[in-house]
């Protein structure tokens, strides 16, 4: 794993967005004041991958990733794993009662794009969505191969854990040994080892149970069922000689069982003939119905004769419509003339008002004028007191010109008030009176128009009442047309009534010409059900006569019909009982070669169970051939399966045997000792190197104490520095080559927050050299928090992180 580009909002002390671009670096150094911010960019790397952050003391947690002050936040990662590129986001949310993950996402992303570009740009390059939510972690720890507990042994070295991997206890390292160099594989390959011997010796016992059933297909089950076959054949050309023979049979009944079902139709007919109930009656209610109509016809004609002089008396009055209009036109005329003459009135004496009003307003004006000449007349009088009023400090005086400093006092005389009080009075009198005399023209305005409307209107009637002048008439006319309309309306009741009663009777006449013709249709339709068998002629025009002759000769061919019926009756029985005869000897004859079929079942059912038993017959001797050969087959499997299970069952036990997953760490772990320990005499000037005890717990040798071996628990804060960054190096170094050169498990970056400031300036100087050393090679990445100038100095890409009242901010140098 190695990171391309970290960006943090809004996280922990990152108020401001800030991106913390990578893809260009290999060793790079974090430096600043204590508490500025420095550790956090490491965390920020930590929390995008897995959620949490080790310093925080518990995983999962992640209240403290949020700026105290923030209400959501978002932290995200661009890293290359494996060869491809990868992108990694989780947004934060504040609750009421914590801090939640409100999105996790990670994406595969394109290469292509440029770091350069920035963050944004590269998350904006997906390929495929890989896990979002509460799947990003465990995705995180596949794409990488390192669950959060090892990442933060073998990859990010936190404050107060650099030596947790040093001093892990032996099962614990191995663990970790086993993730990193995917030996668990041995013992998958060990597991499924044991599941394929299971799984071949249960395709064993499958074959066996197979095996058991075909067990009784040997020669002589072959033999019986070959024998069966030819019996059967045989048999089959004895029941097609009987069926053939019962097929004749069946067909001399068929014909007697037609001509008795004939029979039967030609009695059932004749017996269903009967007289309808209403036929002996039907011609006198014929007659009396035709005497009702004729009668209701001749009051309809009569009622109808009357309705048409009504009509006639009622059209030479006039139009009624007309008349109507005349009338309301004379009562409109005489309602708009007594109007007219109110209206008139009232015009006239609003115009005598009006020119009143004139005149008070003529003589208001007047009297406004003679007091404005009076207040002039004062004002003159009193012009150095009217002066004294319109002085203004600092303005010129309109008499001397200079400039007022102190104005006289002023003074109001008595007569000036007085008349200018008289003003205002005559104002308010004229306004009043020519208000006044405004209303009164208006007034005077509006009766005018009302008045023209009037005539107006009254000229409309005129043209009315021109064609009838006299009122007295139209009333006159009005009265004998609404007489006249009553006789008419009477006279159309009449004959509605005469009508209902002639339809009436012509209903009843023409219902019982319905019946008629209906007894006629049924005389006929009774003849027609009959005429087969012989049936004579008959009047139709007298029904009753009709049906008397028809019912006389049914009786006599009823009883002629019954006497062949008879007859036909007792051969059927006779041909039926040979018929069964027949076919019980037959079902006797199946049931001896074990062929089940009623003594009542058709002829093809017969034929179709010889068939069938036949078909069984031979199918069951294709069974036994095919069972003698499956069961040579089982064999064979069985023999197989029994030599999987074997080879599967002795590797599962030398897996387990062997210890090869122990074998191999142990020698994994070896081989990181030995690599570390060069490095830690490096560092530690030759005092110390690292062994393993038989248990394969890492100690170290004491070179300054004749060689003494000592539990790296016992070493001090500056020697445990020393000797986990050897060895946290050498798994860095080695651990791709352990692997195998599977980039998956390749440790590409190393991040290193310890205090460095414990160590002397010879062995500050072996800690940098060997750091520059690690990433000579430009495949992998170390970054480092530091406090030692020294140190940093020799760094050559430099982040300096500082702080204020907004939070943490980052630069990026070039040494």
């Amino acid at each position: 794993m190695r990171p391309l580009c970290v960006h943090m909002d809004d996280f922990c002390s990152y108020r401001e967005p800030t991106s913390v671009g990578l893809h260009d670096v290999d060793y790079f150094v974090l430096v600043g004041p204590t508490g500025s911010g420095k550790s956090t960019v490491i965390d920020a790397i930590c929390f995008a991958l897995y959620g949490s952050v080790p310093r925080w003391g518990k995983e999962n947690v992640i209240r403290l990733a949020l700026a105290p002050s923030a209400n959501s936040g978002r932290v995200a990662l661009v890293f290359e794993a494996a060869g491809r590129r990868y992108g990694v986001v989780r947004a934060l949310a504040r609750t009421k009662q914590s801090v939640t993950t409100k999105e996790a996402r990670l994406d595969e992303l394109d290469p292509s794009v440029d770091p350069a570009d920035g963050i944004e740009e590269m998350l904006a390059a997906q390929v495929r969505t890989i896990a979002d939510g509460d799947r990003v972690t465990a995705a995180v720890e596949r794409v990488t191969g390192l669950e959060f507990r090892y990442f933060t042994q073998c990859v990010v070295l936190p404050q107060g854990r650099f030596a947790d991997f040093l001093q892990a206890e032996p099962r614990k390292r191995q663990d970790l040994l086993v993730q990193l160099l995917d030996a668990g594989t041995f013992e998958v390959v060990m597991r499924r080892a044991g599941e394929e011997a299971k799984a071949a010796e249960a395709r064993a016992q499958a074959s066996e149970a197979q095996l058991a059933k075909v067990g009784g297909a040997d020669e002589a089950a072959e033999t019986a069922a070959r024998q069966r076959v030819e019996r059967l054949e045989t048999l089959g050309d004895q029941v097609r000689s009987a069926l053939d023979d019962l097929r004749r049979t069946d067909d001399a009944i068929r014909d007697r069982n037609a001509e008795a079902a004939d029979a039967a139709r030609s009695l059932g007919a004749l017996t269903a003939l009967a007289m309808p109930a209403d036929v002996p009656t039907l011609a006198d209610d014929l007659k009396a119905a035709t005497g009702t109509a004729e009668r209701a016809a001749r009051e309809a004609a009569r009622y109808e004769e009357a309705e048409s002089a009504a009509r006639e008396r009622l059209a030479g009055l006039g139009d009624k419509a007309v008349l109507d209009l005349a009338a309301r036109a004379h009562r409109e005329h005489a309602r708009l003339t007594a109007e007219i003459e109110t209206v008139h009135a009232e015009a006239d004496e609003a115009r005598r008002a009006a020119a009143d009003a004139e005149a008070d307003a003529a003589v208001a004006q007047a009297n406004l004028q003679q007091a404005q000449d009076e207040l002039q007349r004062t004002r003159d009088a009193h012009t150095a007191a009217d002066l004294v009023q319109r002085l203004a400090v600092g303005e010129p005086c309109p008499v001397c010109l200079r400039e007022v400093t102190e104005p006289p006092e002023p003074h109001a005389p008595p007569a000036l008030g007085a008349a200018d009080r008289n003003v205002k009075a005559r104002t308010r009198d004229l306004e009043t009176v020519q208000h006044a005399h405004r209303r009164l023209d208006r007034e005077t305005s509006r009766l005018d128009e009302k008045l023209d409307g009037l005539r107006r209107q009254l000229g409309t009637q005129d043209e009315h009442i021109r064609a009838h002048p006299d009122a007295d008439d139209v009333r006159r006319r009005l009265d004998a047309i609404r007489t006249a309309e009553e006789d008419a309306e009477q006279a159309r009741r009449d004959l509605r009534a005469a009508r209902d009663d002639l339809a009436k009777a012509e209903r009843l006449l023409a219902g019982l010409n319905d019946e008629a013709s209906g007894a006629r249709r049924k005389l006929d339709e009774a003849r027609d059900t009959v005429v087969a068998f012989g049936a004579p002629a008959v009047d139709r025009a007298d029904p009753h006569a009709a049906w008397t002759t028809l019912l006389a000769w049914r009786d006599q061919e009823a009883a002629r019909r019954g006497e062949a019926a008879e007859t036909l009756a007792n051969e059927l029985s006779d041909l039926r009982a040979r018929r069964d005869d027949r076919r019980r000897a037959l079902a006797a004859e199946l049931d001896g070669h074990e062929i089940a079929v009623p003594a009542s079942a058709d002829p093809e059912t017969v034929r179709e169970a010889v068939l069938n038993a036949r078909n069984q017959a031979e199918n069951r001797l294709a069974d036994v051939q095919r069972d003698r050969k499956r069961a040579e087959e089982l064999a064979d499997e069985i023999r197989t399966h029994r030599q999987d299970a074997a080879v599967a069952q002795e590797l599962a036990r030398h897996l387990r045997a062997n210890n090869f997953e122990n074998w191999l760490c142990g020698e994994a772990l070896a081989l990181l000792v030995d690599a570390a320990s060069e490095t830690l005499r490096q560092l530690s000037g030759g005092q110390f190197e690292f062994v393993l005890d038989e248990r394969n717990a890492i100690e170290v040798t004491d070179h300054t104490e004749a060689g003494l071996r000592r539990s790296v628990r016992t070493l001090s804060g500056g020697e445990t520095f020393q000797a986990s960054l050897a060895l946290a190096l050498a798994l860095s170094d080695q651990i791709a080559r352990l692997g195998g050169g599977r980039g998956v498990r390749g440790l590409d970056s190393i991040f290193l927050d310890e205090g460095f400031g414990t160590l002397d300036p010879a062995t500050l100087d072996t800690v940098a050299t060997t750091l520059e050393r690690l990433t000579s090679g430009g495949d992998r990445m170390v970054g480092i928090v530091t406090h030692v100038p020294a140190l940093a100095e020799r760094v050559p890409v430099r982040f300096d992180v500082s702080r204020d009242h907004t939070g943490s901010h980052l630069e990026k140098k070039t040494t």
